[in-house]
């Protein structure tokens, strides 16, 4: 009687209806398992802004720390705010090639709870929820890339208005173009469409132009530059917080890169060990650079490299074998060392070197999947994609226009957003209070409280 039991049990698990049932209940489960996932990987990103926050803090003078602190702080704060109530709905709406629209204005589509716990976001599986929490973290990670570059002269006021400009409008039309199927997405040369995984160009090199920008028409900070012409040196405080803040943005971009599979599946893992890869071939490859440079290991040079590779491999982190990780973020670091150099002999003053990882890697990350691109990462609908895979010029190209397109639509648009508003508000604080620190000036305290202020 117990083995016909045991054996009329193993026929009724193996009928049609049971085997529905147990892949209805494995699709159930994987569905648990991406939504879970792009929490954890969006929480990973969101602690990148703590990292950002130590990076600039400890490359620029005590006399301003506060005000790095309030400018991170209010790039999550307002930044959430702006892409709930429009960006969201520009990035992702059904408004056509150029423009998402205002469909989904206060996320209101995907308001319903029933809705917020079914598929139907980035992907089948992804909640409209799951999907909003980890888009919004890059939203503000696209912003606060460009406070670096104009810290310490900056209205706190003016920084405000950038970042709600650049969450809700300027940063949203690059992701509809992009992610959100709009007009980059529509664009094909031979064969060959516009790749970017993570966001060497969507993030990244979104908020290195705003940072060139901004930097540019700032000014420099007093001081900077000798009546020659000439660079002077203005060291950051605390190399301590740049290296921890380095660590920390390592630590959440296996958020930025793996989460953007926007699944828990076999590929995350791979993504994670490119990042890791392309990361710590930048701290070598920029060490090297500025040691034969300067005679000297800079750390601060160093931290920036790690940077620089980790910004190279955004983009092709799905698409590239580990050697091509390995290159690319080492090419990354060498590259830092030359446009931090470039850009500070050009006057332009940034005081972190935000432009040069952020956009100048940026282009080399989104560029180097025309050369390197191996695998179909979802993106390329190919496989050997890459010029040094046999896949021609085409892919290259395509990654170029990408490029060009961003960078073109970010220029004119920041440019016409910081015109205004110097001409209303004022871009910059005087020199009187730029001597004082913008903890005083801008906050009304010390960063260090008003008995161990270091004002210099």
């Amino acid at each position: 009687m117990l083995i016909a039991g045991v054996g009329a049990i193993a026929l009724l698990w193996t009928t049609p209806a049971s085997a529905q049932d147990s892949d209805a209940a494995a699709a159930a489960v994987q569905q648990v398992m991406d939504n879970l996932w792009l929490v954890i990987a969006g929480c990973l990103v969101f602690l990148m802004q703590a990292g950002f926050a130590f990076v600039e803090a400890g490359l620029t003078r005590a006399k301003n720390l506060a005000n790095i602190m309030a400018k991170n702080l209010a790039d999550m704060a307002v930044g959430t705010v702006a892409f709930f109530v429009i960006g969201y709905s520009v990035a992702f709406g059904d408004g056509g090639d150029w423009w998402g629209g205002l469909g989904d204005f206060f996320f209101n589509e995907s308001a319903d709870p029933a809705v917020l716990n079914e598929g139907g976001g980035l992907t089948d599986n992804a909640t409209p929820a799951a999907s909003f929490f980890f888009q919004v973290v890059f939203a503000a990670t696209a912003v606060t890339i460009a406070s670096g570059a104009m810290a310490e002269r900056t209205k706190f006021v003016t920084y405000l208005l950038f970042s709600v400009a650049m969450t809700a409008i300027i940063y949203p039309v690059v992701v509809h173009w992009t992610w959100g199927g709009g007009l980059i997405a529509q664009m094909s040369i031979g064969d060959a469409v516009y790749s970017d995984f993570a966001g060497s160009t969507i993030v990244h090199l979104t908020g290195g132009i705003a940072a060139l920008v901004g930097a540019a028409m700032l000014g420099p900070r007093v001081g900077k530059y000798a009546p020659d012409g000439s660079p002077r040196a203005i060291p950051g405080h605390n190399i301590g917080y740049a290296v921890i803040g380095v660590f920390i943005l390592w630590f959440g971009w296996f958020g930025f890169n793996a989460g953007s599979e926007l699944a828990a599946d076999n590929l995350v893992p791979f993504l994670a060990m490119n990042t890791l890869i392309a990361a710590s071939a930048g701290v070598v490859g920029a060490t090297a650079v500025i040691w034969k440079i300067t005679g000297t290991p800079d750390v601060a040079i160093a931290g920036n490299g790690a940077l620089a590779g980790l910004v190279s491999i955004t983009a092709p982190v799905g698409a590239v074998e580990p050697w091509a990780a390995l290159v690319i973020g080492f090419i990354g670091g060498l590259i830092v060392v030359f446009a931090v150099l470039g850009i500070d002999r050009i006057r332009i003053d940034d005081p972190v070197g935000a432009i040069a990882v952020h956009g100048v890697c940026g282009i080399w990350g989104t560029l180097s999947i025309g050369l390197f691109a191996r695998y179909d990462d979802a993106f390329l609908g190919r496989e050997n994609a890459g010029l040094f895979y046999g896949g021609g010029i085409e892919q290259l190209a395509m990654q170029a226009v990408m490029v060009l397109v961003v960078a073109a639509w970010v220029a004119v648009t920041c440019f016409i957003l910081f015109y205004a508003l110097k001409k209303t508000l004022g871009l910059r604080v005087d020199a009187d209070e730029e001597f004082e620190g913008l903890d005083v000036a801008e906050h009304g305290t010390s960063g260090y409280g008003v008995e161990t202020a270091v004002v210099h």
